[in-house]
């Protein structure tokens, strides 16, 4: 019997992290679904199974938290569960409306926490056993926010924290290179959740596309890219 390969997601117990887990289960991959509340990460697993035969599980991950990290990756290993999927979407967003001189540093501090050394720190846990398999698939949910290309004002803490998560994917991206695993960002656009609002433009349907496009591609698929809407875009 071959085994379902296992997919991770931070952030994962409402919005777009949510949705990827649903489509990736319904796809038939074994879902972890992560959440700083471990009650809210058991009761989103639930309600995925209840509205079908998915199979997702749920753990505690505070990804700004490197001990958080560690209990996960030997919850895992006890299991002998390994990582084949990684859908860094846990983020924060700060001072939506700030101008860049007001944002206090401990504010931007807190953004780069969950945002960069979040996605960082659970990528040193889980991506070396991914390249020691030779197979493995590393999304990071970035912004357009984050592209430097067409960068201005909009929540400085944030877009700087999406711009470095860019630069991170193509470090990792290019340091996989040729062992089997694929790194790549993804822009969802502006979804309809608690952090884009009631009046965006895409469901959450819509937003979790390219993530998950991202996170099954075949072993001909890109990596160290920008993505949107499944096409590649400037950084």
């Amino acid at each position: 019997m071959v085994q379902s390969r296992v997919a991770l997601v931070t952030g994962a117990n409402r919005g777009i992290g949510l949705e990827v887990c649903r489509q990736l289960a319904v796809r038939r991959y074994r879902v972890i679904l992560t959440a700083r509340d471990g009650s809210k990460a058991e009761a989103a697993a639930r309600m995925l199974r209840a509205a079908g035969d998915l199979d997702v599980q749920h753990a505690r991950l505070d990804v700004a938290d490197p001990q958080s990290i560690r209990t996960l990756v030997d919850e895992l290993a006890e299991r002998s569960e390994n990582v084949d999927v990684l859908v860094n979407n846990a983020a924060i967003l700060l001072g939506e409306d700030q101008a860049v001189l007001d944002v206090p540093v401990d504010e931007l501090r807190r953004t780069f926490e969950t945002n960069v050394f979040g996605a960082v720190g659970v990528a040193h846990a889980f991506v070396p056993g991914m390249v020691e398999r030779r197979f493995g698939r590393v999304v990071n949910v970035s912004s357009e926010a984050g592209q430097l290309a067409s960068m201005r004002t909009y929540a400085p803490a944030y877009a700087m924290s999406k711009a470095a998560l860019n630069a991170f994917t193509v470090q990792l991206g290019e340091a996989t290179r040729g062992t089997g695993v694929l790194v790549n960002s993804a822009c969802p656009g502006w979804v309809r959740t608690d952090m884009g609002g009631p009046g965006a433009s895409r469901s959450v349907e819509e937003g979790a596309d390219t993530i998950v496009w991202l996170a099954t591609l075949s072993s001909r698929g890109p990596t160290a890219g920008f993505f949107s809407d499944r096409r590649a875009i400037p950084w």
